[in-house]
């Protein structure tokens, strides 16, 4: 049977392969998701999970903030990800990590 962990290792394949055809995005989202995967991942796989700016644009190496507030914007609004800022530097932002995640073969 497989366990929660081996199906999000999976989910998240699936995700970046998806991410990878969509003319949309650039490396730096799928380097923002690796960071968002990794908070995901160090919270126990809860959902949804706090995590502030600051920990993803270090994870991701995004070096500027303007740049971040682009991306996760993005991946929330193509859903990707549901993203509840804070608007507080003392408070973490909430994201919504998407469960059963397919790719388009999958999905047809």
């Amino acid at each position: 049977m497989p366990t929660k962990i081996n199906l999000a290792f999976a989910d998240y394949s699936r995700l970046i392969k998806r991410m990878g055809k969509d003319h949309r995005l650039s490396s730096t989202h799928i380097s923002l998701c690796a960071a968002l995967f990794a908070g995901w991942q160090k919270s126990g796989y809860a959902n949804p999970f706090g995590i502030t700016r600051k920990q993803l644009m270090v994870y991701s190496k995004i070096a500027s903030v303007a740049t971040y507030h682009k991306c996760i914007r993005e991946l929330d609004e193509h859903g990707y990800i549901r993203y509840q800022p804070s608007f507080s530097p003392k408070q973490e932002s909430l994201v919504y990590w998407p469960e059963g995640v397919q790719d388009e073969t999958e999905a047809r």
